[in-house]
């Protein structure tokens, strides 16, 4: 008898199996030489705990809330394109695994399904992801996730331009089903001959200055998704956002950048704790949960994960996937002696020297108390 995935680098390797090549790669492939992919997961393997001992851990308290809203454990979905590439069900599989685990799901502009679809088959609560593609289209598109219940609005920042990656231009892929939130679009576009202007803005990138535009559209919460560095993290206090998420997009938009996870503790000691802080790409174990808490994360987000787990089972991979994550990142928190998310203790990291953008060793101590290289900072 075969047995159940006993990691997620268990349900990757069943993913390739039964996905269709084109679509396996879609998922796989990150951007140019993809070396940012890469970076992601090797800067969080670099980065080690340090166990402690002779506590009383019986009882461990995982459950968060990120932006005021309750959710099990630090872990929430990602948004990302088109769900069916892996499952006949797309993204109301997905809502529905993430939901059984109890956590939040970030719902994609791109999504095969429709945000309202999306919100029906939802029992855990959801964040809308915006993509800018102009005025009149991104104000009905903050409107409609508004009214249909979602906590806040993802803005992503960091796609100014399209970045197809080269293993899908190689292979011809073709993205499966229609996009769910833009279905009158779609129907006009058939009649008519009109350009597809939900895919890439035909109007400028999203700037600074429209920040202030989306505030007056909704009274919902904004995140900024993709924001990287201290100067921006600064900024986008000074604009008033209530979180950003650290994010390389698992290296598919640009390569050769810092990792997701190598940021952090920039954006942490810019914002003093002004605003939440999230990060994405590379998470693979429940480890690398309470490593990226460490740094000063409230929660992580898992992106290609995601995939596999509705590739080998619908809804109950994504849970089940979402689950090994719970388990591995209760174990580690027993390891370290820390009870409560909480209430994490100063010191659980050792840092290589080498690891990350910091060029001396007093540049986040003042912030964040951590080990670095076997010595104290």
């Amino acid at each position: 008898m075969r047995l159940d995935p006993i990691s997620l680098y268990d349900y990757e390797a069943r993913a390739k199996h039964v996905l269709p090549h084109n679509n396996w790669v879609f998922v796989e492939a990150g951007a140019m030489d993809e070396r940012t992919t890469a970076r992601n997961r090797a800067a969080f393997e670099a980065l080690t705990l340090r166990p402690r001992f002779l506590r009383d851990t019986t009882e461990r308290k995982t459950a968060t809330t990120v932006l005021g809203t309750d959710i099990s454990f630090p872990v929430m979905i990602a948004p990302t394109d088109a769900h069916l590439n892996a499952h006949p069900e797309a993204e109301r599989a997905t809502v529905r695994g993430a939901g059984m685990s109890g956590t939040l799901m970030m719902c994609s502009t791109s999504s095969n399904c429709s945000m309202e679809e999306i919100a029906e088959a939802a029992t855990g609560p959801l964040w809308f992801q915006l993509s800018h593609r102009g005025y009149d289209l991104t104000e009905n598109l903050v409107k409609r996730a508004e009214a249909a219940g979602f906590k806040a609005i993802v803005v992503t920042i960091d796609a100014p331009f399209p970045t197809p990656k080269e293993r899908d231009i190689r292979n011809r892929y073709e993205r499966p089903g229609e996009y769910g939130n833009f279905r009158e679009q779609q129907a006009r576009i058939a009649a008519t001959g009109e350009a597809r202007d939900w895919e890439m803005p035909q109007s400028p990138p999203i700037m600074w200055r429209d920040l202030e535009w989306l505030r007056s559209l909704t009274d919902l919460p904004l995140v900024l998704k993709g924001l990287r560095v201290a100067e921006d993290a600064r900024l986008a206090v000074e604009h008033g956002v209530d979180a950003i998420q650290v994010s390389t997009h698992g290296g598919r938009r640009f390569d050769d950048t810092m990792s997701s996870i190598e940021m952090v503790p920039e954006i942490v000691a810019a914002t003093q704790g002004r605003v939440e802080v999230y990060v994405d790409s590379g998470v693979r174990r429940g480890s690398d949960v309470l490593k990226a808490l460490a740094l000063g994360a409230t929660a992580v987000a898992i992106g290609r994960p995601l995939y596999w787990g509705l590739a080998v089972n619908g809804a109950e991979g994504v849970h089940h996937m979402l689950e090994i994550l719970r388990e591995e990142f209760n174990r580690a928190m027993a390891y370290c002696g820390q009870s409560s998310v909480a209430d994490l203790e100063d010191r659980l990291l050792n840092i290589p020297r080498d690891w990350g953008p910091f060029r001396t060793e007093n540049d986040i101590s003042d912030h964040l108390p951590f080990v670095r290289g076997g010595e104290e900072a």
